[in-house]
């Protein structure tokens, strides 16, 4: 090989290795950066109490994006202000970090069940950790994809082997055992990222789906509040979060919870909607499209 061929050769690979590089840059830019997601410890959760036991309590469960500590805000530490609280107690039962399988697994989920009483109502909302690996990778927190019976085993650190189930089974356990005590069931889908588009559309199938064969009512929170950044506008929709996609501010968190009440104003003759305040009932009601 001459010299001129070697030096056109080098450029050519030189030149391929750069086409390379910029196309791996580009794929990292596109995607989307993932947030941290702490487990919240316990220790340091301040466990709401009903301001009167002789009420009937709406009881909401779910991670980080219901409840969360400032600067960051959960839809649950906003939605008291949208119901009369002298006929219902509004206990945010929210914990960051949980999906609907390890609020399960952690016993967390049958402390609140001990709570509940007949005429009482849950909201249930899992997705955001429920999306992650079954394993370290993803905090021991995802669950299977689909609703179905399908089951999968992990060895943990201390060696014990944990079962994981679908997304489907651990939200149809949520709604069997708190209809089993007379609680009154909504599921609702997950809040979306700031790139809200089609965001968690099979999970929004499945919580729909259990819903509907189980006798719960479901609100496409994804969907109305992406009704609702599809007229803000990505800019004014960045103003509402308060890291990169996930979690939400004040402002943000205000809105994901007029989202619940607008589906439940929008459930017809839902006696959670008899319970709202003033405020509550100034939302416009969601219905979706039939």
């Amino acid at each position: 090989m001459n010299s001129a061929s070697f030096r056109s050769g080098r450029s050519l690979l030189g030149l391929l290795l750069g086409c390379i590089f910029a196309c791996a840059c580009l794929l990292r830019a596109d995607k989307p950066k993932e947030d941290d997601r702490p487990v919240v410890d316990d220790s340091k959760a301040k466990v709401q109490q009903a301001a009167n036991a002789t009420l009937p309590t709406l009881f909401v469960v779910g991670d980080s994006t219901a409840r969360s500590n400032a600067p960051m805000r959960g839809w649950g530490d906003e939605l008291a202000p949208f119901f009369d609280t002298t006929k219902v107690n509004v206990l945010n039962r929210a914990i960051g970090g949980r999906s609907s399988r390890t609020y399960i697994v952690e016993g967390r989920w049958d402390k609140v069940l001990a709570e509940m009483k007949a005429g009482d109502f849950l909201i249930v909302q899992f997705g955001h950790n429920d999306v992650g690996a079954l394993d370290a990778k993803g905090k021991f927190r995802g669950s299977l994809r689909g609703t179905g019976e399908e089951t999968e085993d992990v060895k943990k650190p201390d060696g014990s082997v944990e079962t994981v189930h679908t997304y489907g089974w651990y939200l149809r356990k949520y709604v069997t055992d708190a209809k089993a005590k007379g609680v009154t069931v909504i599921v609702a889908s997950s809040v979306p990222h700031k790139n809200w588009v089609n965001d968690f559309a099979d999970f929004r199938k499945h919580a729909a789906s259990v819903a509907a064969a189980h006798g719960a009512a479901f609100i496409d929170v994804t969907a109305i509040t992406s009704a609702t950044y599809e007229k803000l506008g990505a800019e004014k929709v960045a103003t509402l979060f308060q890291d990169e996609r996930t979690h939400t501010n004040t402002a943000g968190a205000r809105i994901n919870a007029e989202s619940v009440v607008a589906g439940i104003r929008g459930l017809d003759t839902h006696p959670l909607a008899a319970l709202l305040s003033k405020l509550g009932q100034a939302v416009p009601a969601h219905r979706p499209a039939q």
